[in-house]
């Protein structure tokens, strides 16, 4: 044996030593919004959020919430400001209220229990202060300077005030446990979410970003036919626009009976909505990719999704579309359409090989997580909470300081083995290619288990647009939501937490065959570094390992 085949032995035996193994119904209480708002029960009356400067001329609607104690007498009280004072009525209440002189308006913009009082003041947009006062005692202030538009400012426990588009729901986590799910990966079986629109009876309620797809516009039309009641929510302002063939899909939809409306405008509660899901009768089917040819289509992306049956998963997925299409920025298509022009844009019409077939799989629990609401926080949680390992696939991170990253990187510190896999479509390439070259240089330095490249497609699929995580192969995280800031603190996203061995299993192993896809097994860049003086070996590693760099959000192709 040559001493050159004697190193690269010795350096692959060295190499294959270090790396890391690669593996192979009851339900919880929900509390409803309202239950979740008014979880917060101070041992005094505390002033927690004011509404100054509403959307509708002369301000009308304007309002303070309370948080008040259990047994509060409220008739004892006063809110006042500079301007006037507002007597409450009698009444033993608890929890948060709504104070205003114009209690039936006030109504229809909070889920919050609205109080009319007696009296008037006038909260300036440009500033106010208010008290409330228990006789001669005041008991609790708040001040608040240049009050936004349509939006509520919440009051922090040192009096500093964080402004927000009035109606941002409020949802605590939804848990069901036992029961299973179907879960399957895209382009490899395009028919699931259509099979499942296809067999509905009774309702669909379709949330997407943008929608293009014919073949589940045909779908949905028959279903009218069939008496079904047929509701289509989606992001009225997309960032590429709105494309001349989802005008042509939406105009069609609408004269067949199906109700279609998009979000946005200048008062919308979110930056974009986002969420793709679909709720047909007592089942759901949740997606990380779009209602299009290239996504739900099979035609271009690979992506991730699961249909549920767990009553509360399906009812927390129709109490989230019925909060966001019955708030006032949904409008109907004829309305969004009117005076519009649309954009060009092109078809995916790849075809893909179906490698892997959908699975019928046990749950140990399942959770419906909801940004801005709760998804945050639920998903770093379970990166920090990771003992053995986490795999990722998404089409993009924005930048090293990104929240679910930066647990990532503190989960490899930990001794966790983690592997990112992100796209390495055109539009993302760049900056994916310079974010992965950082994570192997701190991998390097910090001697980390962790890896990352870029995706090689293999004529599996064009590009990845998952989003998806395994956590110590037992937990899966699948939905809408990208690994940016935009979509966790200002995007509506749903997510679905899923947990068992067969369906972490099922994820984990469609994870090992793109990761593994042309490149082979890639090497831990940590192992990477031990083994850098080998040069013969380098130089094959350097072939058979892509790395690159990500950054901030794109278009949602």
């Amino acid at each position: 044996m040559s001493r050159v085949a004697w190193l690269v032995a010795v350096c692959l035996l060295v190499a294959g030593v270090a790396a890391p193994a690669l593996g192979t119904v009851g339900e919880s209480p929900e509390p409803s919004p309202a239950e979740s708002v008014d979880a917060h029960r101070p041992v005094q009356p505390e002033i927690i959020a004011v509404y100054p400067n509403p959307v509708a001329d002369g301000d009308r609607g304007e309002f303070a919430v309370l948080a008040l104690p259990n047994g509060t007498d409220l008739g004892r009280y006063e809110l006042a400001d500079a301007d006037g004072s507002l007597s409450l009525p009698n009444g033993t209440v608890g929890g948060r209220v709504a104070v205003t002189a114009a209690p039936a308006r006030v109504r229809n913009l909070t889920d919050i229990r609205v109080v009319g009082a007696n009296g008037s003041i006038s909260l300036a947009n440009g500033g106010d202060r208010l008290q409330l006062d228990r006789g001669n005692e005041t008991v609790a202030t708040a001040r608040y300077r240049d009050a936004p538009e349509g939006e509520i400012g919440r009051f922090d426990d040192r009096g500093a005030i964080t402004w927000q588009p009035l109606g941002r729901t409020n949802r605590s986590v939804v848990t069901a446990t036992g029961g299973e799910v179907r879960a399957f990966t895209l382009p490899d079986a395009p028919a699931v979410p259509v099979e499942t629109i296809r067999d509905a009876d009774r309702r669909i309620l379709l949330a997407g970003y943008t929608f293009t797809s014919e073949r589940v516009a045909r779908e949905l039309e028959r279903a009218v036919d069939r008496g079904v009641d047929v509701h289509v929510l989606l992001e009225g302002q997309p960032v590429d626009g709105i494309s001349r063939r989802q005008a042509r899909v939406l105009d069609s939809l609408t004269e067949t009976g199906v109700t279609v409306e998009l979000l946005g405008g200048p008062h919308g509660r979110y930056a974009y909505h986002h969420a793709k899901y679909a709720v047909v009768d007592d089942r759901a089917v949740v997606l990380t990719e779009n209602w299009k040819p290239a996504g739900t289509g099979g035609r271009a992306s690979r992506g991730w999704g699961a249909t549920v049956s767990q009553p509360r998963i399906v009812r927390g997925l129709a109490e989230t579309f019925r909060a966001d299409v019955d708030w006032q920025s949904a409008r109907p298509w004829a309305e969004v359409r009117r005076g519009r022009s649309f954009e060009r844009s092109g078809v995916a019409n790849g075809s893909y090989p179906s490698r892997r077939a959908p699975e019928r799989v046990p749950v140990d629990r399942t959770r419906l997580l909801v940004t801005p609401d709760n998804a945050g926080s639920a998903i770093t949680t379970a990166l920090d909470d990771a003992d053995e390992s986490i795999d990722v696939i998404q089409m993009s991170i924005d930048g090293p300081d990104q929240q679910f990253l930066r647990a990532t990187v503190r989960a490899a510190r930990r001794g966790v083995d983690v592997r990112i896999l992100l796209s390495s479509a055109w539009y993302v390439e760049e900056e994916n290619r310079r974010l992965v070259e950082h994570l192997r240089e701190v991998a390097e330095r910090e001697n980390l288990p962790l890896s990352a490249k870029l995706a090689d497609p293999g004529g599996d699929y064009e590009k990845i647009h998952a989003k998806g995580v395994v956590v110590d192969g037992d937990q899966v995280l699948l939905g809408s939501l990208n690994w940016n800031g935009e979509s966790i603190r200002q995007n509506r996203e749903v997510v679905l937490s899923l947990e068992g061995e067969a369906v972490g299993s099922y994820y984990r192993d469609a994870f090992e065959a793109d990761w593994d896809e042309k490149t082979g097994r890639a090497l831990p860049v940590g192992i990477v570094a031990g083994v850098a003086g080998c040069l013969l070996l380098a130089t094959l590693v350097a072939r058979r390992i892509d790395f690159g760099s990500n950054v901030g959000v794109g278009p949602d192709r």
